[in-house]
């Protein structure tokens, strides 16, 4: 099984990681417990290493199953545990960015009591926090650190400018942007600082909010409460022109006796400078194809090049 290794430490971790966004339910339309804890089972039966959550997924929601699923499995010590920090909520569920040091020290150890653990393996600031210096949250990471209850330090959602920054106040091991076949921003400024100053990347959003899994069709809509009603993606001309496109991705997985999830996930990881792609994973069986990609490679360089031009299409014809 290949493994990658973070930035600076002695963590390792699969190409894929088990993403929980979509485990507390919040913005995904819901979510039913024991689904979620089986698709995490499997995923780690499968060779997966790394489980990636956050405080407000689910409002608490999330961590808890993570904490308690491991708990019964007994296997906190192989498995790479990934959180953040920074959301605080009201009990009306209004979210607002704080990551002061009082916060972050709270934080923490909600995170290890809901993760029934003693230590973060990756502990990451979810969002740039405009009313907290970054060397306050820095400085806090640091201390945290030399304490033992974080293993590496890491930012999400942050632009090359706030990285730059903050690590000056101390180091930073990863990252974790948004990346996939459609939202391939980050090759622009984020990937080639991260290559040139050997940041890991943990990447999210890897099958595009469900697009890259073939399962929509152009008549589809969302519920209210789930993030993809207001994303343009999901929208209008638009939608049919992805639409259009991941049938034509799948004719392209179809030829490997594969499937559009895998050539995703595929493609995601065989890029430069990409340490480990997360994946949203809402039962067992979504498990099961998308750890798949880990024992078989099902796709080449032309299959990739095949791809790109495919997508290169579409962008244009968005853009007109």
């Amino acid at each position: 099984m290949e493994l990658r290794t973070i930035s600076d430490t002695n963590i390792k971790v699969t190409p894929i990681g088990v993403g929980t966004w979509v485990t507390g339910g919040w913005m995904w339309g819901g979510s039913e417990e024991n689904e979620s804890i089986e698709a995490i089972k499997t995923a780690l039966e499968n060779g997966v290493n790394l489980i990636d959550t956050a405080p407000v997924y689910g409002f608490g929601k999330s961590e808890s199953i993570v904490g308690r699923t491991l708990k019964s499995l007994n296997r906190r010590d192989d498995i790479i545990i990934a959180t953040k920090f920074g959301l605080e909520w009201d009990d009306n569920e209004r979210i607002r960015r704080n990551s002061s040091r009082n916060r972050i020290l709270k934080e923490i150890d909600d995170s290890l009591n809901r993760l029934q653990t003693d230590y973060i393996d990756i502990y990451q600031v979810h969002w740039p926090d405009p009313n907290t210096s970054l060397e306050e949250t820095m400085r806090t990471l640091n201390d945290l650190f030399k304490m033992g209850k974080i293993r590496a330090v890491g930012v999400s959602n942050y632009n090359v400018s706030q990285i730059k920054k903050i690590s000056s106040y101390g180091k930073l091991h990863c990252v974790q942007p948004p990346f996939n076949m459609f939202e391939q921003e980050i090759k622009a400024d984020i990937l080639p600082y991260c290559i040139e100053n050997k940041i890991s990347t943990l990447t999210y959003g890897s099958l595009c909010r469900g697009l890259l899994t073939g399962k929509f069709s152009k008549t589809d809509t969302f519920p209210k409460g789930d993030l993809r009603k207001s994303d343009p993606k999901f929208q209008n001309k638009k939608f049919e022109n992805y639409i259009e496109t991941v049938n034509k991705l799948k004719d392209l997985a179809d030829r490997k006796n594969s499937s559009v999830t895998q050539l995703a996930i595929e493609w995601t990881i065989s890029q430069p400078g990409i340490t480990c792609a997360l994946i949203g994973m809402r039962n067992k069986k979504q498990a099961e194809i998308n750890s798949q990609v880990m024992k078989n490679q099902f796709f080449d360089e032309n299959d990739f090049k095949e791809a790109d031009h495919i997508i290169k299409n579409m962008a244009i014809k968005n853009h007109n």
